[in-house]
């Protein structure tokens, strides 16, 4: 980023404007305790107001009755306001009262003021552990030599066959307490930084589907155009790189093994007597029960929002119907008002009174044509001589005897070339049995021609001359 991207965003970003609010600390406080602290969103605006009313009585029981002299109400509608953009305030359905939530640049906000107090134990060797983790991840399985992969494969069994060895001669290895420590500061840390993302998934959600109805409000083309537009938006929306990560947390999510294994393991993490003195351990054992809320909401608004792109469809179609009515309409009235009186001359040329419809079914069947009967059929004799033996100099080339020639080079080899075979097996049969064989390496899933590689093919005669064929290099390889 430049100069001129940090300045604006220092003028239109909605965090940075908090970070300048005079306010600022009174709506840190106030979103901490009412939203981050808790880990709640969709508050009401009365139960929001309550909490907002407490956050005002103790500061000013501390600074004096002057010290933000307006009511809750209005700080909430002024945070609330596009301008500020800090919550967003919108309404559920069945619902008359307006709801609010966080909005991710505030949390951003929130979660940088939460970090400038600074760290009594700062996760190093955590942290360094989920780097090696995920690069390992990231490598192996973007591997495409399937040696490679069999021998990291081979190497994690041995190491797994060594560390049951150690467990069975009684030599167990336990995390020490800075290590639990260091790992159960990571986990948190990361379980915060998941639920915050999912408030900046729904912005990017709603940001998309609003670029949506601004292209249906301002169409001015065919209703089958937009719908094609909009469904390539739609499944953009869903091939989105947002759209791709949080589906597949969401399947993750919903696998039921996964969910067991999941509650398991937080289980037990509780139970680790390093970690029995920590203040939010009993979090830990609920984390998996706060992102099913943080999901399924942001799953509520993906439906929501193909639930409004629906009813803007059926408006435009409305209004459209409406229109060609109108048209009719007024075709009618001007048919109606010449009646009387009509013009003279040829005032409308069409193509054709009707349109001409022609069914599938109205095609007939199809019928053999009947045959020809020839009478008197007269053979004639020629005495020519006629030389025969083309008629019997033909010969078939047996693709499963070249097969089994090379079914037999395979036998002492993992691969071998065309050169290979046609040397245990000459040919015998010229140039027809070289184009079989390359009809059998371009037909199997087993062999490779090379384009970039020639190898040269010979063959005798019955006149005792030899004959070369030079062609692309041919390899064999064993079936699997």
């Amino acid at each position: 980023m430049d100069y001129y991207a940090i300045n604006s965003l220092r003028e239109t970003h909605a965090g940075w404007a908090l970070v300048r609010a005079q306010n600022a600390p009174l709506a840190v406080h106030f979103f901490m305790a009412a939203f981050t602290g808790p880990n709640r969103r969709n508050i009401g605006r009365q139960q929001l107001i309550d909490i907002l009313e407490d956050v005002l009585f103790g500061v000013r029981q501390s600074f004096g009755e002057g010290k933000f002299p307006r009511p809750a109400s209005e700080y909430l509608d002024d945070w609330a306001d596009p301008e500020r953009a800090w919550l967003r305030k919108y309404y559920v359905p069945g619902e008359d009262e307006p709801h609010y939530d966080l909005t991710a640049a505030a949390e951003d906000v929130v979660r940088w003021v939460e970090n400038l107090r600074g760290r009594e134990f700062v996760a190093t060797q955590s942290r360094l552990t989920s780097i090696f983790a995920v690069l390992k991840t990231l490598v192996q399985q973007s591997e495409t030599d399937p040696e490679v992969r069999l021998a990291e494969l081979q190497r994690q069994r041995d190491g797994v066959d060594a560390e049951m060895q150690r467990l069975r001669e009684g030599n167990i290895k336990v995390m020490s307490a800075p290590e639990a420590l260091d790992h159960f500061q990571q986990l948190t840390t990361l379980a915060k930084d998941l639920l915050s993302d999912f408030r900046e998934v729904e912005q990017n959600f709603r940001r998309l589907d609003r670029q949506v109805r601004e292209q249906i409000a301002t169409w001015d083309g065919s209703q089958g155009e937009l719908l094609d537009s909009i469904f390539a938006n739609q499944q953009d929306i869903g091939s989105s790189l947002q759209g791709r990560t949080f589906q597949g947390f969401w399947d993750y999510l919903m696998s039921p093994q996964l969910r067991t294994e999941l509650r398991d393991l937080l289980q037990r993490a509780t139970q680790i007597e390093a970690l029995s003195r920590m203040d939010n351990l009993h979090a830990l054992a609920n984390l998996h029960q706060d992102w099913l809320p943080a999901v399924e909401q942001t799953q509520a608004t993906v439906r929501q929002l193909s639930q409004q792109m629906r009813r803007l469809l059926d408006d435009k179609v409305f209004l459209e119907n409406k229109r060609i009515m109108q048209l009719i309409r007024s075709v009618e009235s001007t048919a109606l008002t010449t009646r009387a009186q009509p013009p003279s001359g040829i005032f409308m040329e069409i193509d054709a009174p009707s349109v001409d419809v022609a069914l599938p079914f109205e095609r007939p069947l199809y019928e053999p044509g009947s045959r020809v009967r020839v009478m008197d059929d007269v053979v004639i004799a020629d005495d020519a001589d006629v030389d025969a033996g083309a008629l019997f100099s033909q010969f078939y080339v047996d693709k499963e005897h070249l097969k089994s020639h090379i079914d037999a080079v395979l036998e002492d080899a993992d691969q071998a070339t065309l050169a290979d075979i046609t040397a245990a097996y000459p040919l015998s049969q010229g140039l027809a049995e070289l184009v079989a064989y390359y009809q059998l390496a371009a037909e199997s899933e087993w062999a490779n021609i090379n384009p970039e590689a020639t190898q040269q093919l010979s063959w005798s005669l019955p006149d005792g001359s030899i004959r070369e064929a030079t062609i692309d290099q041919i390899i064999f390889v064993r079936p699997a």
